[in-house]
């Protein structure tokens, strides 16, 4: 066997259909289109979002995408590992944690998660809330937890271009 006397499979191989070339062609005329209407006029492809001008059913059914909880509160993570590195006695406040940078806006909510230990530090901790793990974790190693409690709550807790004094006096910032 040589180069040339290779061929493609029997089959394999097709002549495209060349639409518009006369009634000879199988083609000719309309090209399959047929006379008139929408999909004679070149954009016969609209896809499967498009239902002939009415409104899609995705748009008219906003749920099916999930929805934005206006009354949602964004709260700044601390872990408990976090907290481990500090010193034994300490007073965490969402100020300090804020200096030490272990948060990035003092202005907002804190929440105490309870990943990781703590272990024989007798921290006394103030955030906005709570993990059930943390609090066990903080008052099992002889520390003390004190939540923050949020003076503004729903919609209003969402507004993110309120001044720093205004969202100290909310979030009880001392």
């Amino acid at each position: 066997m040589k180069l040339h006397d290779l061929k493609p499979d029997k089959g394999s191989k097709r002549k495209r259909i060349r639409y518009g070339r006369g009634i000879g062609s199988n083609k000719g005329r309309y090209a399959g289109r047929g006379i008139k209407g929408q999909g004679a006029r070149g954009n016969s492809l609209k896809g499967a979002y498009f239902e002939g001008g009415q409104l899609p059913l995705v748009r008219r059914l906003p749920f099916k995408r999930g929805f934005t909880n206006i009354f949602r509160i964004e709260y700044q993570e601390v872990k408990i590992e976090d907290l481990a590195l500090l010193d034994d006695g300490m007073t965490v406040t969402p100020a300090m944690l804020h200096e030490i940078g272990f948060i990035r806006d003092r202005y907002q909510p804190v929440v105490i998660l309870g990943n990781g230990e703590i272990e024989g530090k007798k921290l006394t901790v103030r955030a906005h809330r709570f993990t059930k793990s943390a609090s066990e974790k903080i008052t099992g190693a002889g520390g003390m937890v004190e939540t923050i409690p949020l003076r503004i709550t729903g919609a209003k807790a969402t507004i993110r271009k309120m001044r720093k004094e205004d969202l100290a006096k909310i979030y009880g910032e001392e």
